[in-house]
């Protein structure tokens, strides 16, 4: 109990002077069309129609993406960019990438939410590329609080601390993978934050069945 106190109290102190109105998180993707109408909307522009093709190719009949296609698409792409130094992404850090822009918890990913993460993995690829001043393939502990205010995100020196301890290597450097993951939790955190903080007073309350959607599904 004394240990789970101390790590709670750990985390509470490092989040504990951020403002929230910062952050810059992306905005959340549409509600999902009816799979009736998701083959061919009227108002889409030409650049949508084509990505949906493309996205119809890569998630099959029932028109959403799993983790492990997630998995697969991914690490297709990211093969052909020998300039970022990455394992791969992992089945599980795509469970969690779903999890988090699962908006109706069915497991997968629609058009929408996947076009909303691929645009965001598209961004922050520059902002990766940018940041790694050497070339190395990985992001140095000195370069990412430049890159994670480039992706909106101006976070506090101990929360930067915490986050390297988690995300980055023994040398606290930080390959594409790890660095996009990161990303994708800290935009869905603080996207959900936003949604919970209805009077905009910079603070939440939830109760114990909140906390566990919240954080078990992620």
């Amino acid at each position: 109990m004394f240990l789970a106190k101390s790590i709670i109290g750990g985390i509470l102190d490092a989040v504990s002077q951020i403002d929230p109105g910062q952050f810059s998180s992306s905005q959340p993707p549409p509600p999902r069309r009816p799979l009736l109408h998701a083959q061919s909307p009227q108002n889409e522009s030409d650049e949508e129609r084509q990505f949906r093709k493309v996205f119809q190719q890569l998630a099959g009949d029932d028109m959403e993406v799993s983790p492990n296609e997630l998995m697969n698409i991914l690490n297709k792409i990211i093969s052909k960019h020998r300039d970022l130094k990455t394992n791969g992404f992992s089945l599980e850090s795509c469970r969690s990438m779903v999890a988090l822009m699962d908006g109706d918890s069915s497991g997968k990913l629609g058009f929408e939410e996947f076009k909303h993460l691929w645009n965001n993995i598209k961004r922050w690829q520059g902002i990766f590329k940018q940041y790694d001043a050497d070339h190395s393939g990985t992001i140095g502990a000195d370069e990412l609080p430049g890159a994670f205010r480039a992706a909106g995100f101006p976070l506090s020196d101990q929360l930067f601390k915490m986050i390297i301890r988690r995300y980055s290597d023994e040398s606290s450097n930080m390959d594409f993978d790890s660095f996009i993951g990161c990303l994708v939790r800290l935009d869905a955190m603080c996207h959900a934050f936003k949604i919970l903080d209805k009077d905009k007073s910079g603070t939440v309350k939830v109760n114990i069945k909140e906390w566990l959607q919240l954080t078990m599904y992620s």
